[in-house]
């Protein structure tokens, strides 16, 4: 029998870890077999190239970082999320491919088309069974990234224009396909998002 896969995508400070943090811990306690991953990052090629893309000090061109997101999203999808879906896991990504399409695609400006090519590449046209998007505004989510105790990447750095023009796109994909995507409000308090996040959940596994 076939997983499930599920995404959680928002922009910088909308608090996508925590929450996916929360569903898998109540998943696991309701008998769940799953694992939880990211991108970039979710394997050991990926972590390097998460390191590369995040860490540099180097000024890393549009082109090569769209590339290297997929390079991960790649051996991410053959090597962890395929393998474990076919296994009968659920499987819940803090990020997937809607987030090229609004990071490099809006956010970075590549054509549609290109950004189109490549996340079908990348996936093999895998698409999730559910997509939780966390909106927050751009002020509050700037509010929040300026507190983080942790250190923060260079993507942390982009502009409120940048974020306005990501957040845009992403509430774009929500309309074009509600049957996949969820929108929940993130600048409500952390419980009520866990509450609200469990039930859509719980009934896409139903």
């Amino acid at each position: 029998m076939n997983g499930r896969f599920i995404t959680f995508e928002g922009i910088d400070g909308s608090g996508k870890s925590t929450q996916l943090r929360l569903l898998a811990e109540e998943l696991g306690a309701l008998g769940f077999e799953l694992i939880t991953t990211c991108e970039p990052g979710g394997t050991p090629l990926g972590r390097q190239l998460r390191a590369a893309l995040f860490e540099t000090e180097e000024d890393v061109s549009p082109l090569a970082e769209l590339l290297l997101f997929a390079a991960d999203r790649a051996q991410h999808i053959e090597r962890l999320v395929r393998p474990a879906l076919a296994e009968g896991k659920v499987v819940i990504s803090d990020r997937y491919a809607d987030a090229t399409a609004a990071y490099q695609g809006a956010g970075r400006g590549f054509p549609r088309e290109i950004i189109h090519e490549v996340i079908n590449l990348a996936t093999g046209g895998l698409k999730p069974d559910l997509t939780i998007f966390l909106d927050i505004p751009i002020k509050e989510a700037s509010e929040r990234m300026a507190t983080r105790s942790e250190r923060g990447n260079r993507m942390d750095a982009e502009t409120e224009e940048f974020y306005s023009r990501v957040r845009d796109a992403y509430l774009g994909f929500a309309r074009a396909e509600p049957e996949r995507f969820r929108v929940i409000d993130a600048a409500r308090p952390v419980e009520d998002i866990r509450v609200k996040v469990l039930s859509e959940v719980t009934r896409n596994l139903s």
